[in-house]
């Protein structure tokens, strides 16, 4: 059985009257970042006087990697907050990755940060890098705000640990979203000992009025974004489950509806992290995109069994109160700068995919879409599809495995072969990373230039 919501029209109408692609703030942001990282160095470079000694110049690289790390400490917090800036023109697949390069390279400087200053303060009271366990002991019992700073360094190591790869993909997502939630914790704890033990901020009261102003300022907007925001959008628009249907095999819709879902300002292409107040999936949010226009009294999901959380869906019953974060996502309607759009999808990622081929304007024959699965019973939605299609002039591809296994052929050449203007396009893509990665080697090989490829991945 499947569902079909209409919409497509009003949708079009609302997306945009001309093409008026939306830049990214992601290189102004960039600028910014590092334009903050170089006034840390200038800070730590203007208070540290000539260094005599082994120890004064091992401690004095533990001060700035401990002022390095306090700031991108700062900015990971900051990427965690689900600014509508970074989550719907930077995009949330970006800005995970940032957050997830910004941690490594955070939890080295601070280990960098603990190692040399302890070895520094060994090193000046004579004592050799053998002693450093006991300069570390004596320092956390004698310094103040040492204490916290230890924990805070703990569970530091610990997120850092659950987040490497292979223990990742080991562990339930529920799990380790909330020890990731202990950064916040850690954050407030190391925050501390940085005001009351460092010498920069004890010199330079305008330094430890911006670091103030830093730390206050990411705070608020994790206050506001992360939980007075959902509240009050859940509160106004009181979501519950209206019907759950089953797509295909392992494949089920979930239809919410609400109050004044129009204005929540979601868009084709996005996503909400959902919560389903349900026995069991309580405690537990997950994102999914919409696969449908969002209509005024109603949303749609459409998720794939692939976890404990996406498998118990199917046993949602209607009334099940619903608590959803977002829109979220910059893969919508701005960023399209040409006529002509491809959409690519592969296997669950037909979700956002279906809801632009119904709401992205244009003439018969701009839209195209491909969409990759392994068996053509896998084509999720492919009614709809093939309605909106037939409706709109567009034109609808699939590519599935042969009866034998072998895979289609979805490489520059063919894709040139099937799309003889396909460099003239826009391409919009959507799912898994490595069918992602290969499709964007072949439109890169087909004359699809990078800026005109516009992707995003849901993989945790």
């Amino acid at each position: 059985m499947t569902t079909t919501l209409a919409g497509g029209r009003a949708s079009r109408r609302r997306t945009m009257r001309r093409i008026r692609p939306r830049r990214s703030p992601a290189v102004p942001l960039l600028t910014a970042v590092w334009a903050g990282a170089a006034g840390v160095v200038w800070l730590w470079w203007t208070n540290t006087p000539s260094i005599d000694g082994t120890g004064g110049k091992v401690l004095n690289a533990g001060r700035i990697t401990g002022l390095l790390a306090g700031y991108l400490m700062a900015l990971v917090v900051l990427q965690m907050a689900r600014v509508p800036t970074l989550e719907r023109r930077v995009g949330s697949d970006r800005v995970a990755r940032w957050h997830a390069m910004s941690g490594r390279y955070t939890l080295c400087l601070v280990l960098a940060h603990v190692f040399l200053t302890m070895w520094g303060y060994a090193l000046q009271g004579g004592k050799s890098l053998g002693d450093i366990v006991g300069q570390t002991v004596e320092s956390v019992e004698r310094l103040p705000d040492m204490g916290k700073a230890a924990i805070g360094t703990g569970l530091l190591v610990a997120v850092g640990l659950v987040s490497i790869g292979p223990v990742r993909r080991r562990m339930p997502y529920d799990t380790w979203y909330h020890v990731h939630l202990f950064t916040y914790a850690a954050v407030f704890l190391t925050f501390w000992h940085q005001i009351t033990t460092g010498n920069d901020f004890a010199v330079e009261p305008a330094a430890r009025t911006f670091w103030y102003g830093l730390y206050g300022a990411v705070t608020a907007l994790v206050i506001w974004y992360r939980i007075l925001t959902p509240i009050r959008l859940n509160l106004r628009h009181r979501m519950r489950v209206e019907a759950v249907i089953e797509e295909t095999p392992g494949i089920v819709s979930v239809l919410i509806g609400g109050s004044r879902l129009h204005q929540m300002g979601a868009e084709a292409g996005q996503f909400f992290r959902w919560r389903f107040l349900a026995p069991g999936m309580r405690f537990s949010s997950h994102p999914y995109s919409l696969s449908a226009a969002p209509r005024p009294d109603l949303l749609r999901i459409t998720v794939k069994a692939i976890g404990d959380h996406s498998a118990r869906l199917r046993e949602l019953t209607p009334g099940t109160r619903v608590w959803a974060e977002g829109p979220y996502g910059a893969l919508t309607a701005s960023r399209r700068s040409r006529g002509k759009v491809l959409l690519v999808a592969g296997g669950v990622g037909i979700t956002p995919m279906r809801a632009l081929f119904e709401t992205l304007p244009g003439a018969a024959g701009d839209i195209t879409l491909l969409y990759r699965a392994n068996s053509t019973q896998d084509l999720a939605l492919w009614d709809e599809l093939t309605e909106i299609a037939d409706e709109r002039g567009a034109r609808l591809m699939y590519a599935v495995n042969s009866p034998d296994g072998d895979r289609p052929d979805i490489s520059a050449e063919s894709l040139r072969r099937k799309i003889t203007d396909i460099d003239r396009h826009d391409v919009f893509m959507c799912g898994p990373s490595g069918f992602a990665q290969s499709v964007y080697e072949a439109l890169r090989g087909a004359g699809v230039p990078a800026r005109r490829i516009h992707h995003e991945s849901f993989e945790m």
